[in-house]
């Protein structure tokens, strides 16, 4: 497959390249932000390898620029620096996955093998269902155009189940998801905060789209489900 590595570590950026070749990858290099977003537009890639530090436009801000182009080439971000902040800002930019150094070569290229086979399907850093919009980066969430103020717990219960519409959810995986610790069967947790979220995403705007199943969970009912 077709590759862009896009480093500005000379040295780093050679390595990588030598070894995708070995794996029988073509790999094309841009030293910085300005030309690795010039050659992610300008060529048709199965994969991009991007360092999160780079000069002209850093790395997370080029990924959020082609998703906002609408490129959905799959993207693995390099690292150097193990932190939570920055692996959820990439991801949250439209980041596929990542790596952070030093890593193994053969890892990276069984990532990219990985990425490949998911394609360039629409990965959207916007998540939307209908009117209800969320942008988990950042921390924003909307209906029918209106700004909802949401506490945290509300926000990580609404992104779950945009993550999922139509889908059925128990409390025990709304539980593991929004709030990670063991369920406790008789908790009533859950069916408070969906109370809470039905208070400010349904009922002022006279809609019933997050919807009980009785015995089961919760749903929030796909857009144009009638």
């Amino acid at each position: 497959m077709r590759v862009l590595v896009v480093e500005d570590e000379a040295r780093m950026a050679g390595l990588l390249k030598r070894a995708l070749q070995e794996e029988g990858h073509a790999v094309d290099i841009a030293s910085d932000g300005p030309e690795g977003l010039w050659l992610a537009k300008e060529n048709a890639y199965e994969a991009i390898v991007l360092d999160v530090m780079l000069p002209g436009l850093d790395g997370i801000q080029l990924c959020r620029r082609l998703r906002e182009s609408g490129s959905w080439v799959p993207v693995l971000l390099l690292t150097a620096r193990d932190s939570v902040g920055d692996r959820v800002r990439g991801l949250d930019a439209g980041a596929d996955d990542y790596l952070v150094k030093p890593f193994s070569l053969l890892e990276l290229a069984a990532r990219l093998r990985a990425l490949a086979r998911r394609g360039d399907r629409p990965r959207p850093a916007v998540l939307a269902e209908g009117d209800l919009r969320l942008d988990p980066a950042a921390k924003r969430a909307w209906r029918a155009g209106t700004e909802v103020q949401l506490t945290p717990k509300e926000f990580a219960l609404l992104e779950f189940f945009l993550r999922h519409p139509g889908r059925v959810l128990t409390r025990s995986q709304i539980i593991e998801a929004v709030w990670d610790f063991a369920y406790d069967g008789g908790s009533n947790v859950v069916d408070q905060y969906v109370k809470y979220l039905r208070r400010k995403v349904d009922i002022p705007f006279a809609r019933h789209d997050i919807e009980t199943v009785r015995g089961m969970g919760y749903r929030l009912r796909p857009a144009g489900d009638g």
